[in-house]
């Protein structure tokens, strides 16, 4: 009943969004006298406070119409070059000559944890110079008919070999976050299989690889309440009438007032901020929250089995750093990896996935060989900054266009690449 209770509240708000929409019109309209006035900008942040944070926020676009490459701007168009029923894998296509030696292809994975793929926005946009990019675009759970089936840990594997079968031989991947355990044990299961699509390199960014490692709060939380909990909480019906009526999730708005309560005291001074911004009449200020929480507010819903099997695959049984974790019912071992190099970046102050847990990949991966064995932790960011943000641009994303360079199928005879001093740093 709590997912239907959230719908009827929503509802019965909109004819007060509806009001305050009009408030703000009224009292930010130049004609009007009093917009120009304190009062009258106070009244219409007031009215824009109340409505964006009872706003029901849509998916994002990543809205990336143009790249730099070679020193010259091309223009970028989205193709949706692969389909299933949970998931687009959305290929950004940029306008290069025909001639032009081709780039690497790069898969990125996104993280099936609330967001969006646009979250990604940021990590897609710096990568596009340097290579051919691709990104799962997860689907709302809520927006999938019942009919269509379920949709596990299991079948999240499944779909990323089924990616890796798309895209072809000397594919690079790059797993943020959550997809680093399920991408590993896929690559691992094509190795084991002796696949000849499996990517030539596989990067790992801030994944809960092995959680026993600098336990944080979230991890912590899943260990504490045991899955019993969490299946008696937090797992929903959806109601009528949206497409997954019945279909049992874990709610994007459950998701995100996790999200909120980890650091409310940070969005509570935002929002304040905000509004004296828009008081201010400082357009810059203002405009930079509206374009973070647009993102950051717009969720989606997890299937059940999916949320319950990663809660208790990585956060509970650590099953993969066990050699415990299975696949379709035969064991995953990540010893199988022979010929794919690793790549782990981890964030100094990443309070989601602790130091080590990504890291923890090379222990597992032991029969690589040792020159394609790299990890670097990035000083001063948190998890976001992990693959977004300025630093994120200036000194990560070089060394992944490096590694990538350096240990595609055609460059396995090259030198040693200059990527490897990352491990000392």
């Amino acid at each position: 009943m709590f997912y239907q209770l959230y719908e009827l509240n929503y509802a019965a708000v909109q004819p007060m969004r509806a009001y305050a929409d009009a408030v703000k019109l009224l009292y930010s309209n130049p004609l009007n006298p009093v917009s120009h006035t304190p009062f009258g900008r106070s009244v219409a942040a007031a009215a824009e406070l109340f409505e964006r944070t009872t706003r029901r926020y849509a998916k994002p676009t990543f809205g990336l119409t143009k790249t730099v490459v070679d020193w010259k701007t091309v223009a970028v168009k989205e193709e949706v070059v692969w389909s299933r029923p949970f998931c687009n894998l959305i290929r950004f296509e940029r306008d290069l000559p025909a001639a032009r030696r081709a780039d690497p292809k790069l898969l990125i994975v996104a993280p099936m944890s609330g967001h969006y793929a646009t979250l990604l926005r940021g990590t897609v946009e710096a990568m596009l110079p340097y290579a051919d990019v691709y990104i799962t675009d997860w689907t709302d759970a809520r927006m999938v008919p019942l009919a269509e089936g379920k949709f596990d840990l299991d079948d999240y594997i499944d779909y990323v070999v089924d990616m890796f079968h798309e895209l072809g031989p000397d594919t690079h991947v790059m797993a943020v976050c959550q997809p680093s355990v399920p991408v590993l044990a896929a690559v691992a299961v094509m190795e084991a299989k002796g696949d000849r699509f499996a990517p030539a390199t596989m990067t790992l960014m801030g994944g809960p690889v092995d959680t026993r490692r600098n336990p944080t709060a979230v991890n912590v939380l899943a260990k504490e309440k045991g899955l019993g909990w969490f299946r008696d909480n937090v797992i929903m019906p959806v109601p009528w009438p949206v497409p997954g009526f019945a279909r049992e999730v874990y709610p994007g708005f459950l998701q995100l007032s996790g999200f909120m309560g980890m650091n409310l005291d940070r969005h509570i001074t935002a929002h304040k901020e905000f509004f004296m911004h828009l008081v201010k009449n400082d357009g810059d200020g203002a405009e930079k929250h509206r374009d973070f929480y647009d993102e950051y507010l717009a969720v989606m819903d997890l299937t059940a089995e999916f949320y319950l099997q990663t809660v208790d695959t990585v956060f509970i049984r650590h099953a993969l750093p066990k050699g415990e974790m299975k696949h379709r019912g035969v064991t995953v071992d990540p010893k199988a990896i022979r010929n794919v190099a690793l790549l782990t970046i981890e964030g100094e102050n990443d309070d989601i996935s602790g130091i080590g847990q990504t890291e923890a990949a090379h222990g597992l991966c032991s029969n690589i060989p040792p020159e394609m064995h790299v990890h670097y932790m990035q000083p001063a960011v948190g998890h976001y900054g992990v693959f977004n943000g300025s630093r994120f641009r200036a000194e990560i994303v070089p060394r992944i266009a490096d590694f990538i360079a350096s240990y595609g199928r055609g460059a396995r005879a090259a030198t040693t690449p200059k990527t490897k001093t990352a491990k000392h740093q």
